[in-house]
């Protein structure tokens, strides 16, 4: 854990590829948290900038461009724009948000590529790579699908499989195909460039364990989990013609461009140079990436950890080697887990999403804001319901927060004038106090003890970036104060004891100040809206900006007796009815239903494409094999004796299985139908004499039976009996 002081903070999101657009599980992850983070930084008087962009290479950039018969450059232009544009509407405060296609990018890329080839970083490599006979041209992993050999997903990608998430080589695809003509590729050797990730293991070690304690435990854990298996080289050149070329003159360089991984996170330092010109001041980006006083704090999703926490460190360790120019690495990578949506993952390619844009047609931003930011998923998956969005918006958005607001505007407007009441704070009531001290505890602006005091303030939740504690206990805030004018009954003391209504109002009417304060990192929209109806009209981000306006304020009263208010009031919150989400329930219902035919689809055009000749009788799904073959395979019993889960392969269990008196290892992917706990002690039946293999690094030592039932459910072929450990079947 560090404690080092810094002048400035740079914030980054991930840069969502610009082929489709932004849907609500990539606003979660990264763009939601970042911006409430950083309009809390901006109110605490904090130098802060938020860069971010779209990463506009890539191969699926060009799959969208053939399948539409258009060009890369058509395809990210639309969606660049689209993605902005809905950014903007969502209120996501970034400072620039950039194109990796832009010349300065390119030249930015090639710069760091230039400077470690001169440094004779790179390993150069030849290696066999899927080539298209028919198409004549080498094959990136993107553009191979196959048969996952972890979990079976006959609809995998070369370089991940999307439905246990394990990542892959292209080579080790079963039954690859071609995505642009459907036929087997054949293996062609071909030049590319290496990064020598290993030769920074020692110094990334050292790295993450200086970060143990301050950063998340899911971000350390994918780190060593990749640490510990070795890191390896990792190619950052590829055979395409959309790209950053490599920009070499030699044979050997000629229609190659920039790995998109090597080049995507040197988006975040371009768009920063970017930013710099466009506020006239060139060289300014070097106080953000150059100068040892400011924090770098990457906002990413858990499918980005190692990309963030060694990759790009790793290409900035060498960027710096013998270098005057030292860049800084990142302080904080606070990584979500992902959001589901009505227990789905989000998933464009199996049409699992709500699109951004689509939903704030029909709902506004601030709902969606709160609604996610309570579902934050910090350090678990979380989801997306409905129903809950519904709930929320009406119990706690409009009935604490909103009703509490509007009560006590219109109370003021009708009966004081719209004016806010003389009051000496000497005067105030132990409740009015009570309020008072309550708020300033939970905020966390002051030091003095209180009879209940929360383990963590607001400030610390954001400061540890638990964004979902902080907006909980700020919603918290609005419930007390909602109680506090209730308890008080102004309604009944303007009659009664007139002194105590103005005591009640003038400190509500500060509440509401304070509320428009520490909401306006979630909400910004309906902060200014409070602000408006006190008659406060100037522009907020600009008083927040300039210090007009700060964290801090809650300290204090703000509104002093006399202040006139805006004379209007609004309804913060309209109440979402049940024929509001009606639709879109019906819209998720289609899309599971969609989803689930396709997949049927595919898979019974697998059965089609391995069913036997007419001839053959119909059961037959495989090649005839004689009992000479089948004497060959060695099955047995076995005993579960351990069992855990695999790191970021979310179908993956790691079994330790005794068999007689050994005992051997075996990755199966089971996990989303068995939980290691119910695996330990069942007897299984194993494929004993399967050639070893690797998976997600790890060693995989055979192989257990199951069946899969009409239901989809897996289950396991468990022979019975004592003392059957280690016997053979027969």
């Amino acid at each position: 854990m560090t404690d080092k002081k810094f002048n400035r903070t740079l914030v980054t999101t991930a840069l969502p590829y610009a082929n489709g657009p932004i849907h609500l599980g990539h606003f979660a992850g990264t763009f939601l948290p970042a911006d409430i983070y950083v309009r809390y930084k901006r109110l605490r008087g904090e130098d802060i900038i938020h860069i971010g962009g779209s990463d506009e290479h890539g191969v699926p950039i060009t799959i969208r461009a053939e399948k539409e018969g258009i060009t890369p450059q058509q395809v990210v232009d639309r969606f660049h724009n689209l993605q902005k544009d809905a950014l903007a509407k969502a209120n996501i405060s970034i400072d620039n948000f950039s194109r990796t296609s832009l010349p300065v990018h390119h030249a930015t890329a090639q710069e760091f590529f230039l400077d470690m080839e001169q440094k004779g970083i790179f390993v150069k490599k030849t290696e066999k790579q899927f080539y298209d006979e028919d198409a004549k041209m080498f094959l990136s992993d993107r553009y191979v699908t196959g048969t996952c050999p972890v979990c079976g997903n006959t609809d995998a990608n070369g370089d991940q499989c999307e439905n246990c998430g394990t990542y892959l080589s292209a080579t080790e695809l079963i039954n690859p195909k071609s995505k642009i003509t459907s036929k087997t590729p054949v293996l062609r050797e071909t030049l590319h460039w290496y990064f020598p990730l290993g030769k920074y293991q020692k110094q990334l070690e050292a790295f993450i364990n200086q970060h143990e304690g301050d950063w998340r435990q899911n971000v350390i854990n994918y780190s060593r989990t990749w640490l510990n298996s070795g890191l390896t080289d990792r190619a950052i050149t590829r055979d395409l013609s959309w790209g950053v070329n490599v920009p070499l003159t030699s044979d050997d360089a000629k229609g190659k461009v920039l790995y998109v991984w090597f080049d995507a996170v040197l988006g975040y330092i371009s768009s920063t140079k970017e930013w710099a010109v466009k506020h006239g001041k060139p060289d300014t980006w070097k106080k953000y990436w150059l100068q040892p006083d400011t924090r770098l704090i990457h906002f990413i999703g858990k499918d980005n950890v190692v990309f963030h926490t060694l990759m790009f460190p790793a290409m900035l360790m060498a960027k710096n080697e013998g270098s005057a120019e030292q860049y800084i690495l990142p302080d904080n990578v606070p990584a979500s887990e992902f959001m589901n949506i009505e227990g789905k993952k989000f998933s464009k390619s199996r049409g699992y999403a709500i699109y951004l844009s689509d939903f704030l047609e029909k709902f506004p931003a601030d709902t969606l804001r709160y609604m996610i930011a309570m579902n934050y998923p910090e350090n678990r998956d979380t989801d997306f319901s409905w129903k809950e969005f519904q709930s929320r918006t009406n119990s706690e958005l409009a009935d604490t927060l909103g009703n509490f607001v509007k009560r006590v505007i219109d109370f003021t407007n009708a009966r004081m004038g719209g004016v806010v009441p003389e009051v000496a704070e000497n005067q105030l009531s132990e409740n009015d106090t009570h309020l008072k001290s309550q708020i300033l505890t939970r905020v966390g602006a002051t030091d003095t003890e209180a009879q209940v005091k929360p383990a963590f303030t607001i400030t610390e939740y954001y400061e540890q970036f638990s964004i979902r504690s902080a907006v909980f206990e700020t919603m918290q805030i609005a419930g007390l104060a909602n109680k506090y004018f209730n308890d008080e009954t102004p309604w009944k003391s303007i009659k009664e004891n007139p002194e105590k209504c103005k005591r009640t109002i003038f400190v509500s009417l500060n509440v509401c100040y304070s509320l428009a304060i520490i909401f306006y990192p979630i909400l910004p929209d309906t902060s200014k809206k409070i602000f408006r109806m006190l008659g406060i009209e100037d522009d907020i981000d600009e008083k927040i900006k300039q210090g007009a306006i700060k964290w801090d304020d809650v300290k204090t009263f703000q509104l002093r007796g006399g202040h006139k208010l805006s004379g209007t009031s609004e309804i913060l919150f309209k109440k979402i009815e049940d024929a509001d989400i009606e639709p879109e329930l019906k819209k998720i219902d289609q899309m599971i239903s969609d989803a689930q035919t396709a997949e049927q689809a595919k898979t019974e055009q697998v059965k089609s494409e391995a069913a036997p000749p007419a001839h053959e009788t119909a059961a037959v799904a495989k090649p005839v094999i004689t009992i000479e073959d089948f004497e060959k395979i060695d099955l047995r019993v076995g005993t579960v004796t351990a069992c855990e889960k695999v790191p970021k392969a979310d179908k993956l269990l790691k079994l330790q299985v005794r068999i007689g008196a050994n005992e051997r290892q075996i990755l199966s992917g089971i996990a989303m139908h068995f939980t290691p706990e119910e695996m330990v002690g069942k007897n299984i039946l194993v494929v004993a004499n399967l050639a070893p293999r690797k998976m997600r690094g790890l060693d995989s030592n055979g192989m257990l039976l199951a069946v899969e039932g009409s239901d989809g459910k897996l289950n396991l072929v468990q022979p019975q009996g004592d003392g059957i450990n280690g016997n053979a079947v027969k």
